[in-house]
């Protein structure tokens, strides 16, 4: 964060905002205006109080039996990325700097931390290594709260560890809008890798910072340093300094130390395959009630809707909230309760013939649970267009985020879809778009789509509806999309100029990993569960002395469950599957209690 004001080529911070609070104050009311000094993104500012609390002498007294008091020398540091988070820092004696890096090297001061400060964002929840570095700038003693130490806290202490959880949201929140203190991505805006990268590490609310090499001299610099050919572009330079050329996500993810260390000699009571709504849902009232809890997913949580502009008829968020935020706030919740969670990783089969049951990964390790739910929900197809492969990545799109939007500002865009999701995409890209063509295949929306959502969409001048109509062409280069073209039901054939084409049709089920391992699928691909199978048709192997019936989100293997789009009979919403989220954990609890009553 550039809280200071600049000499030479460093940064020099000029106050500290924790230092203007009134002193032993909970809940600083009024900031003083001389902090404008040290300045916070806009829609953070007025809610400074809450970024840097101020801890008392007896909240700190209470803190004590969560952690374990240590000292560092000047010069010495606490924590720095790279290395394996140790949870937070209360500071009782002497003054630390907390910085990060910009990617380029070139430390910026964020705060000067004293005594009744606490260090850390929300990551320390579960381990992971710090954004920011934390060095010592006198004798220096602290109290440290390792991360399940950290998690204890803000489920034992109420009030306190609400103001401790918001305090490491909201720093993380500055950290993503200012962009530091995580990679930094050079390269031409737009490439097909570029908006992957940037999309794997804006979904998974990581900080990071893009440079266009065409616009600034110092990416210039970088990239006649390393001299990459078109394919090893972007380059990827992380905080600590090493330099990646086009990195997979995996690759990135193991740099920035996003992974947990998977035991193949640990047995989960759980294992969640996707971290959509569903998933995240049984994640956080699994593990809330104690149960241990891995999380799977081989892109991003929050699935297809952590990808939604806007959601506005979920309950309790009147005004709407966008599906990020809502699983993002998931997320931090399943974290708050001890669940462990792995992106990117990719189960690439269920072995359901041994128990516990057993998943393997792609990256070559095999973690074993008792019970396994799947939420892998379902993707958007690819509608059978000439060489629509060809250009995927340039201009074909198959979800609408603030990175698509931004390419195509003030650009005129096709979207394709007449469901949820496809309105809620247009809705958001035409406050973006100079004007949105929207085709369907059927005559109206109504029967695909939300009242609320078709009335806005009519609302909009810059949006023009094409019924009827489908795709059988698209023009382009390899500089990616140029045009399209669409047939309608009475025979005309219509040219559209554009670089932008997004698709929204239909869904298949994510099932492939399930082949071979006895979970029954209906003719589409989707899960069967509970009454959707035939009795017969249930194994009971598991279970001889008990014949039963599955239990209703329960497959055709006894403890796989399945829930959200992935269910062949579910109801495709996201208030649906996370209802479903909740309602599975009762069910694990019903089989435990089932498999404990039977003797031997």
């Amino acid at each position: 964060m550039n809280h200071g004001s600049q000499e030479g080529s460093g940064i020099t911070m000029k106050r500290n905002p924790d230092s203007l609070l009134p002193q032993g104050s909970d809940q600083a009311g009024e900031v003083p205006p001389d902090t404008a000094d040290f300045p916070l993104p806009p829609s953070l500012e007025s809610r400074r109080h809450q970024m840097f609390p101020k801890l008392a002498p007896d909240e700190i007294t209470r803190l004590r039996r969560f952690g374990t008091v240590r000292t560092w020398q000047p010069g010495e540091l606490l924590f720095e990325p790279g290395r394996r988070g140790t949870g937070m820092f209360v500071l009782l004696r002497g003054r630390i700097l907390v910085t990060r890096k910009n990617g380029l090297g070139i430390e910026i001061p964020i705060i000067e931390g004293v005594p009744g400060d606490f260090t850390g964002e929300v990551s320390q929840l579960s381990g992971h290594p710090p954004l920011a570095y934390g060095r010592a700038l006198e004798m220096v003693e602290a109290l440290v709260i390792d991360p399940s130490s950290l998690r204890a806290v803000v489920v034992a202490e109420a009030e306190l560890g609400e103001r401790i959880m918001r305090a490491l949201i909201l720093r993380r929140v500055g950290l993503i809008e200012i962009g530091g203190g995580g990679p930094l991505l050079i390269g031409p805006p737009g490439g097909a890798d570029m908006v992957r990268l940037q999309g794997f590490l804006s979904r998974n609310g990581h900080p990071h910072s893009v440079l266009d090499p065409a616009l600034d001299s110092v990416a210039e610099d970088v990239m006649k340093l390393h001299r990459p050919r078109p394919e090893e572009l972007p380059l990827v330079v992380c905080p600590d300094g090493t330099i990646l050329k086009c990195p997979s996500e995996r690759e990135l993810a193991h740099r920035l130390g996003l992974y947990i260390e998977l035991s193949a000699d640990h047995i989960y009571d759980v294992a969640i395959v996707g971290a959509g709504p569903a998933g995240l849902a049984a994640a956080v009232y699994a593990a809330s009630e104690g149960l241990s809890v891995l999380v799977l997913d081989a892109h991003a949580f929050g699935g297809q809707a952590g990808a939604s502009a806007r959601i506005e008829n979920y309950l309790g968020f009147p005004t709407g909230i966008s599906g990020q935020a809502l699983a993002g706030r998931a997320y931090v919740q399943a974290q708050k309760f001890g669940a462990d969670m792995v992106v990117p990783v990719e189960v690439t089969s269920l072995d359901c013939t041994r128990f516990p049951l057993a998943l393997n990964l792609d990256c070559g390790v095999k973690v074993s649970a008792k019970t396994v739910v799947i939420a892998t929900g379902a993707r958007y197809r690819r509608p059978a267009i000439p060489e629509l492969d060809k250009y995927e990545g340039r201009g074909i799109h198959y979800w609408a985020s603030p990175i698509e939007a931004a390419l195509c500002r003030q650009e005129e865009v096709v979207l394709v879809g007449g469901g949820n999701s496809a309105g809620q995409a247009i809705v958001f890209l035409a406050s973006h778009a100079a004007h949105v063509h929207h085709l369907i295949r059927g005559a109206d929306l109504a029967k695909s789509m939300s009242k609320y959502l078709i009335d806005r969409i009519a609302s909009l001048a810059n949006v023009t509806l094409h019924t009827q109509s489908e795709i059988v062409a698209i023009e382009g280069s390899e500089e990616g999309v140029s045009a399209v073209h669409w047939l309608r039901q009475n025979g005309s054939m219509q040219r559209k100029p554009t670089q932008h084409i997004f698709l929204f049709v239909g869904a298949d089920p994510n099932t492939g990993w399930l082949e071979n391992c006895g979970v029954e699928l209906n003719d589409k691909g989707f899960v069967c569960t509970g009454l959707d199978l035939p009795p017969a048709d249930h194994e009971q192997s598991a279970y001889p002395e008990n014949h039963r019936q599955p239990l209703p989100l329960e497959t055709s293997v006894p403890g796989v469950f399945a829930i959200g789009d992935v269910r062949a009979s579910s109801i495709k919403r996201v208030a649906a599957a996370v209802g479903e989220g909740a309602a599975v954990v009762a069910q694990l609890h019903a089989l435990r209690a089932l498999h404990e009553a039977i003797p031997g």
